[in-house]
C-alpha cells in the first residue's frame, strides 16, 4: 500500500514512461511501508520495452527526472538487473506497479 506522505504524479510518470519506453513502473521498498519518512528515497522499479535501448546515459538522466517528479533522492532499478535471488524475490513480492501498458 503506498504511503499517504508522498504524492504520486501519475500523469507525469505515464509521460515519463512513454518518453523513455518503460512498459511497466512499479514502487518498492520503504515508500510501501509506514517507515517512510521525510528523508526516505524513492525505490523504483522499471521494464523497458523489448526494442528498447537505454545506455547508462540514459539511465542517469531518467534518474535525474524522476528526482523532479518526486522532489527527492530516487533509487532506479531495472527489473532485468535482478540478479541475486533474494533481492529480486523481495523486491518483486513487494512491488506496487503505478504504469503498465
Amino acid at each position: 500500500m503506498l504511503n499517504q506522505q508522498l504524492i504520486i504524479p501519475r500523469e507525469k510518470i505515464t509521460l515519463f514512461c512513454k518518453k523513455w519506453n518503460v512498459v511497466e513502473f512499479a514502487l518498492f521498498g520503504s515508500i510501501l511501508r509506514a517507515e517512510f519518512n521525510a528523508s526516505s528515497d524513492v525505490d523504483v522499479l522499471v521494464t523497458f520495452a523489448p526494442d528498447s535501448l537505454t545506455s547508462l546515459f540514459d539511465l542517469a538522466q531518467m534518474q535525474l527526472e524522476l528526482q523532479e517528479i518526486f522532489g527527492r533522492p530516487v533509487d532506479l532499478v531495472e527489473k532485468s538487473s535482478l540478479n541475486n535471488p533474494y533481492r529480486k524475490t523481495a523486491i518483486l513480492e513487494s512491488a506496487e506497479v503505478i504504469y503498465a501498458t
